[in-house]
């Protein structure tokens, strides 16, 4: 588990410098996005991710990874937009926005270290395209929650789908970064 600890928190560096530098590009113009627009936006994400994983080839020129990091970064913010409602303007500061990005990211990642521990590590045996597919079944259920108002008769929130889709990109970075065949404590 710690080799574990150490690669998600090195994957989440790489999500959360990017959406700092995002920040500074754009301020938090995300902001005024609904959740279901958020919801959208990782769908375009994850359908591109599974088109590039079929065809094999990217005629822009950008790969799988950055595609996860953007489903990494849509999933915080939509947590953030559900907590905190959508805005007609840039109504919070760069600051105020990485402050919200750490809570959520702590929440979303101490979710993964809990269904780790209780599900072993599964997911290192599965392919990178199973977390795509998982991402997408879990934006079709987001979808379907969003068109009821965002009630369920027993099924996980929003909320919980957005942390997992985040979770699931995740690992697949791990997998990018460290191999599809990376395995907890050294094995290979």
């Amino acid at each position: 588990m710690a080799e574990t600890k150490e690669q998600f928190e090195k994957v989440i560096t790489i999500c959360r410098e990017l959406f700092e530098k995002k920040l500074k590009d754009y301020g938090p113009s995300w902001r005024i996005m609904r959740p279901q627009s958020v919801t959208d936006q990782i769908f375009i994400k994850a359908n591109r991710i599974r088109s590039l994983e079929i065809k094999g080839i990217s005629l822009v020129g950008e790969g799988i990874r950055p595609e996860f990091i953007g489903i990494v970064n849509y999933g915080i913010i939509g947590l953030i937009q559900l907590a905190k409602g959508f805005a007609d303007t840039t109504d919070i500061s760069n600051d105020e926005a990485l402050a919200l990005y750490d809570r959520y990211m702590k929440q979303t990642k101490e979710l993964m270290y809990a269904k780790n521990h209780d599900y072993g590590e599964a997911w290192r045996g599965m392919r990178i395209s199973s977390y795509t597919d998982l991402i997408l079944m879990k934006l079709y259920r987001t979808k379907q929650i969003e068109s009821h108002g965002g009630k369920t008769l027993v099924s996980e929130g929003i909320d919980a789908n957005y942390m997992d889709m985040v979770n699931y990109a995740l690992f697949g970075l791990i997998k990018l970064e460290y191999g599809e065949d990376a395995t907890s404590d050294g094995d290979e």
